[in-house]
C-alpha cells in the first residue's frame, strides 16, 4: 500500500522556466508550479526524501536526475513517446500538460525507465557525438567541392582519395578558372582539418576504451572494435538495466515490429528504436564478421562461423547483418551483466544443448 506522503512530481524541462506538477499518492494534483532555473534548483532542495521526480529523457535530464539522486529523491527517466498516451488531450498540448502527463506516466506500475547516466558515461559520449558531428560536416565539404569541380566539366569518382587526388593534380587546376582556386583551397584545408579532427578523436575514443576493463572485454567479440566497445559501455555501463540479452536487442531496434492478433503473429522489418549509433556501429561491426565467415575454412571455423554461413545463404544481406548484431548484442549483454570474457564455446553449456546431448547418449 502507497505511503499517504509519497509524492510524485512530474516536471517539463526547459532552458529557463520549469513546468511542475505535483501529485499525491492517489495520483490528484496538489500543486502546480512554474519555476526559473535558479528556483528550481532550490525547490529541488526543499521536497520531502524519497520523492519520485520523474522528467523527460531530453537534453539535460540526466544532470537534473543526478542533482535530484544528491539531494535524496528518486528521479525517474521517461522517454518522450510512452509519456504521449497520457497527455489528455493531444490537441492541447503545452507545457502544464506535458508536466501532469510526465507524473501520471511515472505512476504506471509497467511504466520503462532510462537508467541515469553519471558523469564520465556522459562525457565519454560526448566524444562520439562530436566525432558524428565531424563526419557530417566532412561529407558535407568533401560534397561542396565536387560540386563545384563539376560545375566546370570535373566529375570525381566518389571516394576520398579520388578527390584528394583530383585537388592536387595541376592538369585539372589548369582546367579552372585562377579566381576560383583560392576557394578551392581554402574548403581543401578546412576538409582537411575537420578529418584531422576526426582522427584525434579516434585516438582519444581508443585511450578510454583501453582504459576500461569493460571496453576490452567487449573487444573480444569480433566485429567489436574501440569505437563500439567505448560507446556500448558509455551507453549501458554494466547492463543492469536489462533483464536479458532480447531486451537489449530490442533496445537497439534489432527486433522485428509486430501487427500480431488473434493468435497470428505478423512480423514487420526491424523497429529501429531507440539508439541509432550504437545500432549503426553493431551492423557495421557485423559486416566484418561475415566477410571473415566467408572466407572461413570449414576445418578450423568458429561456430558462430558455422552458424552465419547457412544464414547467408538463404536471407538477404541486409538481414544477415541485423542477424549477427542481433547475436552479437545478446553476447555482449552476458559480457558486460556478468562480468565474464567471450567464450567461443559457450553455447554448448545451453540447456536445450545439454539435453540433446543427453539423448544422444542414451540412445
Amino acid at each position: 500500500m502507497a505511503d499517504s506522503t509519497t509524492k510524485t512530481v512530474g516536471v517539463d524541462l526547459a532552458k529557463q522556466v520549469f513546468a511542475i506538477c505535483e501529485t499525491n499518492h492517489s495520483g490528484h494534483v496538489i500543486r502546480r508550479l512554474e519555476l526559473r532555473r535558479d528556483a528550481f534548483c532550490h525547490y529541488l532542495s526543499q521536497l520531502p526524501a524519497a520523492s519520485v521526480v520523474a522528467m523527460e529523457a531530453c537534453s539535460g535530464a540526466h544532470h537534473w536526475a543526478r542533482l535530484c539522486q544528491r539531494h535524496g529523491l528518486i528521479p525517474k527517466l521517461i522517454a518522450a513517446q510512452l509519456v504521449t498516451p497520457f497527455r489528455k488531450s493531444a490537441r492541447n498540448k503545452n507545457d502544464r500538460n506535458d508536466a501532469e502527463a510526465i507524473a501520471t506516466a511515472a505512476r504506471q506500475g509497467n511504466m520503462r525507465f532510462v537508467a541515469v547516466k553519471d558523469v564520465d558515461q556522459q562525457a565519454r559520449l560526448c566524444w562520439h557525438r562530436v566525432r558524428e558531428g565531424y563526419k557530417v560536416e566532412s561529407l558535407a565539404i568533401s560534397n561542396r567541392l565536387r560540386g563545384l569541380l563539376a560545375e566546370f566539366g570535373l566529375a570525381i569518382a566518389q571516394s576520398d582519395s579520388a578527390l584528394q587526388r583530383a585537388l592536387a593534380d595541376d592538369r585539372l587546376r589548369a582546367q579552372l578558372p585562377s579566381t576560383l582556386l583560392p576557394l578551392i583551397d581554402d574548403l581543401h584545408t578546412h576538409w582537411q582539418q575537420v578529418k584531422q579532427r576526426i582522427a584525434a578523436i579516434d585516438r582519444q575514443v581508443a585511450a578510454h576504451a583501453k582504459a576500461d576493463a569493460r571496453s576490452v572485454r567487449a573487444q573480444q567479440l569480433v566485429g567489436v572494435g574501440p569505437l563500439t566497445a567505448d560507446a556500448l559501455v558509455a551507453s549501458i555501463g554494466n547492463a543492469h538495466e536489462f533483464t536479458n540479452g532480447r531486451q537489449l536487442a530490442a533496445w537497439l531496434g534489432l527486433t522485428p515490429t509486430q501487427h500480431s492478433s488473434g493468435g497470428k503473429a505478423h512480423l514487420g522489418g526491424i523497429s529501429c528504436r531507440c539508439d541509432n549509433y550504437l545500432r549503426t556501429l553493431l551492423i557495421q561491426g557485423a559486416r566484418s564478421c561475415q566477410q571473415q565467415a566467408k572466407l572461413a575454412n570449414p576445418q578450423t571455423a568458429s561456430a558462430e562461423q558455422i552458424w552465419i554461413k547457412p544464414l547467408a545463404s538463404r536471407l538477404p544481406f541486409g538481414k544477415v547483418l541485423v542477424a549477427i548484431a542481433n547475436k552479437h548484442a545478446r553476447q555482449l549483454w552476458a559480457m558486460l551483466r556478468r562480468g565474464e570474457d567471450y567464450d567461443s564455446e559457450a553455447w554448448l553449456q545451453h540447456p536445450m544443448v545439454q539435453r540433446s546431448r543427453k539423448k544422444a547418449i542414451a540412445a
